[in-house]
């Protein structure tokens, strides 16, 4: 399906099968898998990492059900468009009554993808490799300064639209992925010795919260399910938006091509991340916490050039998740106060960016997993209503396809 097989150009939707996955993934595989995942050990423990798997095996159900809904029930904006999304699926699929739970969606979602936390982490890691240790004085000053720079370079792409977030999306996601998959292979090959015993304290911690949470194993698996919704967003309600756009009059294939999103975000990109913390034993020995501690582990894994190929690779990750997000906040702004104004939101979204490389990283995370709690409530609320519809569908689509 992504190579490209089953597109037909005069089917409905605005990018094909491929491009909906990397502009979703663009999202989500972010600063989610490399901070995030840090946040993830160093405040729940190695037992996190499983159960962030297990959540994004959930997750791939999730994804299965949500964005094949989101081409079921594609409705028109204020300027008759056609767009998915979970606030299309709930008027269209369960009625105009229910139009307070999508509003309810929109607005929580609006600020849900705010890039704060994105550009929060993309600063904290050039002061760590860049301004520090050349010597600059670190401050509000320059957290502004580089605030500024990120919005310009967003705003030049976002403001083009979804084609533009698209074909970037498309090239740099494969490249960001490859990128930081070699590295990581690097660092576990040199310490492959302790990869065994890494893995088996995940899931010995998984279990006993020995490590970070004190033998409080609901708090392991909170910490986990909480860090695997913000990398994978599975849930939560955007990547119906992304999926909603395809060229498809087959629902029930999108959401196939939706289930490879937590795959490659949490069971692959997340693990990577954890592996390389885990082995360097950072997360025992950093007072840091977010990318700071990432950048250590892999500065002392791959001394003097691990550090910057991971800047790299944060820049592509973080640039990415910043051209992405902009396009679900918009389409949720969309519905409520119609498509002719999005480009307020646009500024506004632009806006935050300086907002969060000034801020401090504990609220940040605060607002962004309240406000993803409360998106996921009108997402999967509908989903679980009208899960007998994707079930009856995806019986006539297989059947179809097995007489084909």
């Amino acid at each position: 399906m992504l190579s490209g097989k089953y597109d037909d150009p005069d089917e409905i939707g605005e990018i094909n099968h491929y491009e909906a996955l990397s502009t979703h993934l663009a999202a989500t595989v972010g600063m989610g898998n490399i901070s995030g995942v840090a946040i993830a050990i160093v405040t729940g423990g190695p037992g996190a990492i499983f159960w962030m798997w297990i959540s994004a095996l959930v997750g791939v159900a999730t994804k299965f059900f949500t964005c094949s809904l989101a081409i079921m029930y594609r409705g028109k904006d204020s300027a008759g468009a056609i767009q998915g999304g979970p606030m299309y699926v709930i008027t269209e699929g369960l009625g105009k009554k229910w139009k307070p739970l999508a509003i309810l969606f929109c607005v929580t979602g609006m600020i849900g993808v705010l890039p704060i936390f994105q550009a929060n982490q993309l600063t904290q890691a050039f002061r760590d490799v860049i301004l520090i240790p050349n010597g600059v004085q670190v401050g509000f000053a320059s957290d502004l300064i580089t605030g500024i720079i990120i919005t310009v370079i967003v705003s030049i792409v976002i403001l083009g639209g979804l084609h533009r977030i698209a074909t970037v999306a498309g090239k740099l996601v494969p490249i960001m992925v490859i990128l930081y998959f070699i590295t990581v292979l690097i660092i576990v090959v040199l310490n492959i010795e302790v990869v065994p015993s890494s893995f088996a304290l995940i899931f010995e911690d998984a279990f006993t919260g020995k490590a970070v949470a004190g033998g409080v194993v609901g708090s392991v698996i909170l910490i986990g399910a909480k860090r695997a919704a913000f990398s994978n967003e599975a849930g939560i309600g955007t990547a119906p938006m992304a999926h909603g756009a395809a060229k498809t009059n087959e629902p029930i294939r999108e959401g196939l091509v939706a289930m490879l999103g937590p795959v490659i975000d949490t069971i692959i990109v997340c693990t990577l991340t954890a592996l390389a913390i885990l082995i360097t034993g950072v997360w025992q020995t950093s007072e840091g916490d977010g990318v700071t501690v990432t950048l250590t582990a892999f500065d002392l894994a791959i001394p003097v050039f691990g550090k910057y190929v991971l800047i790299a690779c944060i820049l592509i990750f973080a640039t990415t998740s910043l051209f992405s997000l902009s396009y679900y906040g918009s389409k949720c702004w969309s519905f409520v106060f119609g498509a002719s104004t999005t480009r307020y939101y646009e500024y506004f979204y632009v806006i935050s960016i300086i907002v969060g490389a000034v801020s401090s990283l504990t609220a940040i995370i605060s607002l962004i997993d309240g406000m993803y709690a409360l998106m996921a409530i009108p997402t999967m609320t509908s989903a679980i209503l009208l899960s007998p519809k994707v079930l009856k569908e995806s019986k006539a689509y297989f059947g179809r396809l097995k007489n084909k």
